[in-house]
């Protein structure tokens, strides 16, 4: 009895160790000119276990990313060499993308839609409280892990597990790397997907001048899903958008 009221006694310590070790697996990007807010963000942040990366401009926002996947981005909006809100609209364009996280003295109703039109996924207004910032940035992270196992549209159905698709349950028989083309797409509905991330997450590889084949696959993988009622159309010089009839 006593063993069994130590190991209960000792469970909630685990658990925590255990959260912490996987938050610190988790990176956290902080673009932010106010050195005041970062070191508090940087503090507080690295106190609960995330791995802090730090950019002052989105210049050394864009420079981090060229070598680091972070799990997340906390966003300033107004910086000395651009508007936060317009950069996260310009990177966007892939289904692996990290939440960004919007922090801003700007709390107007309009400047707060901008920022969700322009694909951010939480928006906090200057000043906030620490411990709201970290509650918010637990949620995000805990969305973005979520991964389904289906994506249905219509008759149309993507089995992520089994890498197959269906149309009323009937298989297409997709290649590989058409259903990782159609995966993309269809994570992004409607949005505009770079030929680049495109070829970069279905092939692993930079698009460097293999358009052809791109577009060949896309043309295929097209006619495939057609009785669907869906269709993948070409946005010239921006890319590919996964879209209803």
């Amino acid at each position: 009895m006593k063993n069994s009221q130590l190991t209960t006694q000792h469970s909630p310590l685990t658990t925590q160790h255990s959260q912490l070790n996987e938050q610190k697996s988790k990176a956290i990007l902080l673009v932010e000119d106010d050195a005041h807010i970062m070191a508090i963000n940087r503090n507080k942040l690295t106190r609960a276990g995330y791995r802090v990366l730090e950019a002052e401009t989105l210049r050394g926002a864009a420079a981090i990313m060229e070598t680091e996947s972070p799990d997340l981005i906390v966003l300033d909006v107004m910086l000395p060499d651009g508007n936060g809100v317009k950069w996260c609209g310009e990177i966007r364009g892939g289904s692996s993308e990290p939440p960004v996280l919007f922090l801003s003295a700007k709390d107007e109703t309009p400047d707060i839609l901008y920022g969700f039109e322009a694909g951010g996924d939480d928006y906090l207004t200057k000043p906030y409280d620490l411990n709201i910032l970290l509650a918010r940035i637990k949620v995000l992270l805990e969305k973005a892990s979520r991964v389904p196992q289906k994506i249905v549209k219509g008759s149309l159905t993507l089995d992520i597990v089994a890498a197959r698709a269906f149309i009323d349950g009937v298989d297409l028989l997709l290649t590989p790397r058409e259903f990782s083309l159609l995966l993309l797409l269809a994570g992004n509905e409607d949005k505009t997907v770079s030929a680049e991330a495109l070829y970069e997450k279905a092939w692993s590889a930079p698009l460097a001048d293999d358009k052809n084949t791109l577009q060949a696959t896309a043309s295929k993988l097209r006619r495939k899903i057609e009785p669907s009622g869906y269709g993948i159309t070409t946005s010239r010089g921006q890319g590919y958008i996964f879209e209803k009839m």
